[in-house]
């Protein structure tokens, strides 16, 4: 087996520890070649699309890529910002955050982020931490529910990635974290935030991104993890169970999809006469094509057309203060036992020496 060429490793250089904070992806700029590549490799992930490739492949390259990225494109482009896509900017915004977080509480690490298809790849980013001396990496997917068309195909990334390699880093997983109640408290803030600015509206309808029924069947927990969430939430909020639904969004194809979908329930609910809607998208943790183009223009659209008089889109946790503590906690947990400071930082290893302890006290 011919190894690839690794990053340059100096023997005797300080082991340190990193985090890859990896999200979906997203395309370089709102222009149909953009599109193109990113579908491609997007909708060419066999993780995401689980037809023979035989049979998959003459759809995506003969039909599917020739008509999709001009339709995506023109979408994009209209909730595309300055500093580029929001998916990118809300996902090295909480990178920094929460580097910046996890110092605070003495911990001297590197976070990186990538994009699962797009740029900066996994591989590359992987690369860089290495090449900086991690030789200790928790991998840490921005979805909270798993399910194997996002958090496996991130995993796979990482595997092909080390398989190539000499010298593998001990890696981590976080696998997922849908009812951390950190997480679930900052939806809750999040939420009542939005109520305590706008009133409470007749329903709150919880929108997570849509997967083949198939996968139910197979064995995903997706489905039961995003139900879970939505419990939770509604729990926090002090809902009653006629006061929310959870629904799925973004079908693709003709094949049969998680139910009830996002845009036909809102469309029923305000033919039942329910005046105002408000949508809360937990599943996603930065705001991105599938909340403010296809909730806040689509379906916003779809509701008041249908007889509903208001309707609300309520942000995603983004750079809230709440969500990053409480991913800086999940990502303290998964790191738990690793060094976490440099050698040479004698100030920042006695704060990790009195945590310990006091952990320990507590415990």
């Amino acid at each position: 087996m011919t190894m690839r060429t690794e990053p340059p490793y100096s023997h005797g250089q300080p082991a340190h520890t990193g985090i890859l904070w990896v999200n979906l992806g997203t395309p370089d700029e709102p222009t149909v070649p953009a599109l193109r590549r990113y579908l491609a490799e997007f909708l060419g992930d066999p993780r995401v699309v689980e037809l023979p490739r035989a049979l998959w492949w003459p759809i995506l390259h003969g039909i599917i890529l020739n008509v999709r990225p001009r339709k995506s494109a023109a979408k994009y482009a209209t909730i595309w910002t300055p500093d580029g896509s929001p998916l990118k900017v809300w996902t090295e915004r909480q990178a920094k955050l929460l580097q910046g977080y996890l110092g605070e509480r003495g911990h001297r690490l590197q976070v990186r982020w990538a994009m699962r298809y797009g740029r900066p790849s996994v591989a590359h980013e992987l690369d860089a931490l290495k090449a900086a001396g991690c030789t200790r990496i928790l991998i840490l997917p921005a979805y909270p529910q798993y399910c194997a068309a996002t958090t496996a195909s991130v995993f796979d990334a990482v595997y092909d990635w080390a398989g190539a390699l000499r010298w593998v880093p001990e890696l981590r997983f976080v696998n997922h974290y849908h009812d951390d109640p950190g997480y679930i408290a900052a939806l809750a803030e999040r939420v009542r935030a939005h109520w305590a600015q706008h009133g409470q509206p007749d329903r709150l309808v919880m929108s997570f991104h849509g997967m083949p029924a198939r996968t139910l069947q197979r064995g995903d927990p997706y489905h039961c993890e995003c139900h879970k969430t939505g419990r939770l939430l509604a729990e926090a909020l002090g809902l009653s169970r006629e006061q929310y639904v959870v629904t799925f969004q973004s079908r693709f194809g003709k094949a049969k999809w998680l139910e009830p979908y996002t845009e036909p329930t809102l469309v029923a609910l305000a033919r039942q006469g329910v005046r105002r809607a408000d949508v809360v998208c937990p599943g996603f943790t930065g705001d991105c094509i599938e909340t403010l183009e296809e909730i806040d223009q689509e379906a916003r659209a779809a509701f008041l057309t249908a007889g509903g008089q208001t309707f609300h889109y309520i942000p995603c946790l983004n750079d809230t203060p709440a969500w990053l503590r409480a991913l800086a906690d999940i990502a303290e947990r998964h790191l738990a036992g690793w060094p976490t400071t440099a050698p040479d930082d004698p100030a920042a290893r006695q704060a990790n020496r009195e945590r310990a302890l006091a952990l320990g006290a507590t415990q």
